[in-house]
């Protein structure tokens, strides 16, 4: 009689030897893993119930286990076979997991990013274009006025039937509140810089100059108060026409003409006798002056014209003198 290939069990195994085969968290019976912690010294009662002794043999126990369980119950465990996945969802895995790296990738950069960024430069920018909305603001209503000026002096024409006197077309003239046409000069001068990148040549002589400035608000002023001594009539710097209450003045780092802020190159228009402005404009009748620009590295040129256009300065609010009575 051939002999029983299993061997039967001499002791039955407690509940509390019994193997426990651990998986891992995402198994599927992850639900029914139950806890196993370690006693706390507090636990007298559970210490006296371990350190109880039994009524059985330890020693046949450990012959037992030897003959019947070999195996250890962690390398059982570990001999656990894995579940068994489809391509798609081995390949959606893979897509999921890849996806959401990239979103934490680009999160992360766009974080290190805003660290590494001012904090300043959205508010500077704000502050830029909202004074770039009031300049045109600014500029339209200045427009505005003076259509509305030129429309009620030629109502007031119609109504009266009077001719403006010479000495009202002056003032109007000097004061810059009317657009002009006529013969005159055009005097331009940049800043040491950007005319280097104008033109070559310059650049090479002011490459040999000692003195290097930019033009200022001063020179600015000094030139517009000869052209008027020299018989200008109307006067303009890059666009903007020179009125009685149009002021020259430096702010920060730009030049400005009444509240319009202008750059290098300077373009300084003036309606007159051409051929008399531009010999009193010259480097012949102005040698000092042109001596200090080249030793500055600002070279003016000077050119005459046959018509030039000047449209009309903003215009202001003008206060007449009265008698008192």
């Amino acid at each position: 009689m051939a002999p029983d290939p299993i061997a039967p069990e001499s002791f039955p195994i407690s509940e509390e030897n019994a193997p426990v085969h651990r998986r891992a968290v995402f198994s599927a019976s992850v639900s029914g893993i139950d806890s196993h912690h370690a006693l706390s010294p507090d636990d007298v009662a559970a210490i006296r119930t371990r350190r109880r002794r039994k009524t059985d043999d330890d020693s046949l126990r450990l012959i037992d286990d030897l003959v019947n369980r070999p195996m250890d119950p962690m390398f059982s465990d570990s001999r656990l076979v894995h579940e068994h996945r489809s391509t798609f969802a081995f390949w959606a895995n893979r897509v999921i997991v890849f996806a959401i790296c990239v979103v934490v990738g680009f999160a992360g950069s766009l974080f290190v990013q805003q660290l590494q960024s001012d904090p300043r430069k959205q508010v500077r920018q704000t502050l830029v274009n909202q004074l770039e909305n009031r300049n045109d603001t600014i500029t339209q209503l200045s427009a505005d006025v003076n259509d509305l000026k030129s429309q009620v002096d030629q109502q007031s024409k119609k109504v009266t039937g009077n001719v403006k006197s010479d000495t009202l077309i002056q003032d109007e003239l000097v004061n810059g509140t009317v657009a002009v046409t006529g013969p005159g000069i055009t005097m331009t001068l940049a800043d040491p810089i950007a005319a280097s990148q104008a033109d070559q040549s310059t650049s090479n002589r002011v490459g040999t100059t000692s003195n290097i400035r930019v033009v200022t608000d001063l020179d600015l002023q000094q030139l517009v108060s000869l052209m008027f001594s020299n018989g200008a009539e109307a006067i303009s710097i890059n666009g903007n026409r020179i009125g009685a209450q149009t002021s020259i003045r430096k702010a920060g780092g730009h030049i400005l003409i009444g509240m319009t802020a202008i750059e290098s190159p300077y373009s300084i228009e003036a309606i007159g006798n051409k051929s008399e402005l531009a010999e009193q404009m010259g480097s012949a009748k102005l040698k000092s002056l042109y001596d200090s620009f080249k030793k500055a590295g600002i070279y003016p040129q000077v050119s005459t014209s046959n018509s030039i256009t000047l449209k009309a300065a903003v215009a202001g609010d003008v206060q007449y003198a009265e008698r008192n009575q």
